[in-house]
């Protein structure tokens, strides 16, 4: 098994050290129609009480999003996600919430305003390769950018991996034509984004394959169909699942972990840590 390659991001300017210890991002989807929670978190006082519900069970930066990504899902405007997430982000710095807030969006105006409003890491479902611009969103605000895999175009005849890697190189070359700094930079493999069953362990399997690209790690499979189809199970009941991702993507060496159900998966996560390195001082 791999070890965890150590890397500094600084989101807002304060470190958040990655290496052997996981780091938890909670997702705070203030929309009406997400697969899982859709509508539970849409209205800023209750967007706030989860966040404070995450951060007390150690999450490690909240994700912020104002768009559904499920299959089927119809985009939202600029307009109608600035309506939705700028409430959400004020609620929370206005509480005295520290913590790095990470805006789950592919749009860069969106981007720069939640930023603005006290976001400090962008999380981009399409790896810049929708709106290339928020690539000099992220290198003006010198923020963090984690970049997905969404590949809806590629040869599903080839290798995953290899496929993944050529995606991944034109993401990078804009984000360096950016301006952005490689150490500003996570990737994500986007697990359930144009993937089958197979594909999607396939990709869990072989994820040393992307840490290698000497990168911090995103996985996100929280309640995701992955476990859903194979356990047939609704996403409510997926968390056994969940974790079992959360364990086998920290053993091969991926960093941050995005996720509904934060105590749960911290102590997974942290048995594993004791497995791979010993039971912390």
């Amino acid at each position: 098994m791999p070890g965890h390659r150590e890397y500094e991001l600084a989101p807002g300017g304060a470190a958040l050290r990655l290496g052997r210890t996981a780091r938890l991002m909670g997702i705070l989807n203030v929309t009406p129609d997400s697969f899982s929670d859709g509508g539970r978190f849409d209205a800023a006082p209750a967007a706030l009480a989860q966040a404070r519900l995450m951060l007390a069970e150690g999450a490690d930066i909240i994700d912020i999003g104002g768009e559904s990504t499920r299959p089927g899902a119809e985009e939202v405007s600029v307009a109608d996600e600035l309506t939705r997430v700028l409430p959400a982000i004020a609620a929370l710095r206005a509480d005295g919430i520290t913590a790095p807030i990470s805006i789950d969006t592919y749009k860069a105006e969106v981007a720069e305003q939640a930023i603005a409003a006290g976001a400090t890491i962008i999380n981009d479902v399409h790896g810049l390769q929708r709106e290339p611009e928020v690539a000099a969103v992220a290198a003006q605000y010198d923020a963090p950018l984690v970049v997905m895999h969404w590949d809806k175009a590629r040869d599903i005849g080839r290798d995953v991996m290899a496929e993944m890697a050529r995606y991944f190189d034109v993401t990078l070359d804009i984000a360096d034509k950016a301006g952005v700094t490689r150490d500003r930079i996570v990737l994500d493999p986007g697990f359930g984004f144009a993937k089958s069953l197979s594909e999607n362990y396939e990709i869990l399997r072989r994820l040393p394959e992307l840490v290698a690209m000497g990168f911090p790690v995103l996985v996100g499979t929280s309640r995701k169909s992955m476990i859903g189809k194979l356990l047939d199970m609704p996403a409510h009941e997926r968390l056994a699942g969940t974790i079992a991702t959360s364990v086998l993507g920290y053993t091969a060496g991926a960093h941050i972990f995005r996720v509904h159900d934060i105590r749960p998966n911290r102590d997974a996560l942290r048995v594993a840590e004791a497995a791979l390195y010993g039971p912390a001082d």
